[in-house]
């Protein structure tokens, strides 16, 4: 695929993703899907449909207020326990890993926290058009409820590209959508 291609498709998808994404009616009342704003304005996170039949959310930080550290580097996930990703960069990881549907309308299942490379049980659901609540809890016990609000606008450093592209966030490997396998036809060059 080209790059003029691909910089023309990811062109078409942000401008058909700003378009729909503000409109509450274009999904159900309960379908989280859309980018938020963390409740303390330190990062935006993008909901989106996974997993088989896309039943599932799964959440992606897109967007850091400080993506950087103190030696300029992009924050890294140091204290994640599995080695082989301590050096993937904070921004553009997946957080959210596939919450299943509940009867209640809500999404149950875990949120990863970068920042102590724990994974923590949480629920969420939209509390109106524009706002989600987000509890999370450790050990069933000790619990928090946030609101996040909903994003219309792209702020500079914003990941903007589809899950997967190289501007967009990228999926863990259990939820990635792998592509479908090319088939060779005789004869094809």
């Amino acid at each position: 695929m080209s790059i003029l291609f691909r910089l023309i498709l990811r062109g078409v998808v942000a401008a058909v993703l700003m378009s729909t994404i503000g409109r509450a009616e274009a999904a159900s009342p309960a379908d989280p899907s859309g980018t938020w704003s963390t409740e303390d304005g330190r990062a935006r996170i993008r909901l989106e449909r996974c997993g088989a039949g896309k039943q599932r959310i799964c959440g992606y930080i897109v967007w850091m207020k400080d993506p950087l550290d103190e030696r300029g580097q992009p924050v890294r996930d140091s204290y994640n326990p599995d080695t082989s990703k301590r050096a993937r960069n904070v921004l553009g990881h997946q957080l959210i890993m596939g919450l299943k549907p509940t009867p209640e309308g809500w999404f149950d299942g875990d949120i990863y926290n970068a920042e102590d490379g724990r994974s923590y049980s949480v629920m969420l659901w939209r509390d109106s058009s524009d706002r989600l609540k987000l509890r999370g809890c450790m050990l069933k016990l000790l619990c928090q409820t946030q609101t996040w609000k909903q994003t219309n606008d792209v702020l500079p450093g914003q990941l903007v590209g589809l899950t997967g592209d190289p501007s967009g966030p990228k999926a863990d490997k259990e939820w990635a959508a792998l592509p479908p396998a090319k088939t060779a036809t005789v004869g094809a060059r």
